[in-house]
């Protein structure tokens, strides 16, 4: 990598994943769910951040060349196909509105995003740092 990550595109990756988890969030606070479905997609959406996390430095790791096991790169990839699929079974069964059920997706995919985009912003700034 030759130059350090703008600005402005750090801000707008942690804007992305702000405005998506708290959103989510939000609209679970203010939702008339169980507290137990509450607990479900907030699980889900905690599980998918992890997950994509995982899935950006494992496929980074191995574009630099470091190790990553077959089991743990399978596994990442696995983990963030579920937690997809979860959230769309949570919602497809849920009696939700469908504007509501379009929110928290959209809310669930931003923060996705956001968490990978920050991740990645991340390790290219610590690379940029340790070539100085």
């Amino acid at each position: 990598m030759n130059q350090k990550t703008s600005a402005a595109f750090v801000g707008a990756s942690w804007l992305a994943l702000g405005t998506g988890m708290f959103g989510f969030l939000i609209g679970l606070w203010r939702s008339d769910m169980l507290l137990n479905e509450k607990g479900f997609y907030f699980t889900v959406l905690m599980f998918g951040i992890f997950a994509v996390v995982s899935v950006q430095k494992s496929v980074r790791d191995r574009l630099e060349g470091l190790p990553v096991t077959d089991i743990y790169y399978g596994i990442c990839w696995f983990s963030t196909i579920l937690s997809i699929s979860l959230l769309t079974i949570g919602l497809w069964n849920a009696t939700l509105l469908p504007s509501e059920k379009g929110f928290y997706a959209f809310a669930f995919l931003l923060a996705l995003f956001g968490a990978i985009a920050v991740q990645k912003n991340t390790r290219d700034n610590q690379e940029f740092n340790k070539k100085l």
